[in-house]
């Protein structure tokens, strides 16, 4: 028989998970899965259990929002194993879930991992730290930990959107160069981000036309600081409809960046805080984990 960790969040998103886990660990036993079940304690306990005993298992299935399997991939890339991962996204927006075209239903989220085989994606650092699908700063990049879980449960996606309009009207600007290919950029920047999804807080970016999962590449947006509430409009308009506009934005790929800027800058890695710095340096590993999707 094969083993499986079952990883649990048990407050992520609106907590439908809970009525249907009896039924998901029964799915995995009728697989052939001697299934253990581990609900998540606390803050980075997910990175704890599989960097401890990941190698140990077949597969490892969480159930939860995409910083719950942000923190099973750091566990992976920390113990160095290669034990496939299943997903059952739970959270709010489940951006890179919808990604990879797993559903939002946990059961047929559950059908899927024991029906279909694993396929590699790459994972980034971050100054050393693992993310999945997105580094982010600037406006509206915040706005998955900072918005109260309690209004998260209540209203959904919606809650993010409020978050955010709330954050239109105090628009920071960061002055910050971008080193990537032997190629340099720098400029005032209100938001950036380096992904490797279609989506971000729940909306499409400029960045999905160029997204690929496991080319070892990262896709980079740099939205330029507007000078009038013309140019405001306009860039805020072309990002929220997922539109690229050279006017107001810098975009290309790259498998290494480096960034500097002068102030300390908040970053965002998979919708938790990644820190304040004034240096990060940024690499795709390229197809290091596998994660179960059609």
């Amino acid at each position: 028989m094969k083993s499986l960790l079952f990883i649990l969040n048990p407050s992520a998103g609106r907590k439908h998970i809970k009525t249907k886990l009896f039924d998901i660990v029964d799915l995995f036993v009728k697989a052939d899965y001697n299934v253990r079940v581990y609900p998540t304690q606390a803050k980075e306990d997910a990175v704890r259990i599989v960097s401890e005993e990941g190698w140990l298992y077949d597969l490892i299935v969480c159930a939860g929002g995409d910083g719950t399997l942000d923190e099973v991939v750091t566990g992976c890339m920390k113990c160095g194993c290669d034990t496939p991962i299943g997903y059952i996204p739970c959270g709010t927006t489940n951006d890179f879930a919808k990604s990879l075209g797993i559903p939002k239903d946990p059961m047929r989220a559950a059908k899927r991992i024991v029906k279909y085989r694993p396929r590699p994606v790459d994972v980034g650092s971050f100054n050393g730290d693992s993310f999945v699908y997105v580094a982010a700063f600037g406006a509206f990049t915040d706005v998955t930990y900072t918005t109260p879980q309690e209004n998260k449960n209540y209203f959904g996606h919606a809650a993010y959107v409020f978050e955010g309009i709330k954050g239109i009207a105090n628009l920071n600007s960061y002055h910050m160069k971008f080193e990537y290919d032997g190629n340099v950029v720098e400029d005032d920047f209100i938001i950036g981000m380096i992904t490797n999804s279609l989506s971000v807080g729940g909306f499409t970016t400029p960045n999905a036309k160029l997204a690929k999962f496991d080319d070892g590449l990262y896709e980079v947006l740099l939205v330029k600081y507007p000078k009038n509430p013309i140019d405001l409009q306009a860039t805020v308009t072309a990002y929220f409809m997922g539109e690229f506009n050279p006017a107001y934005m810098y975009q290309f790929k790259a498998k290494k960046i480096v960034v500097e800027s002068e102030q300390a800058v908040s970053w965002t890695l998979d919708g938790e805080f990644g820190g304040n710095v004034t240096y990060a340096e940024v690499v795709n590993h390229h197809k290091a984990v596998s994660i179960i999707r059609k």
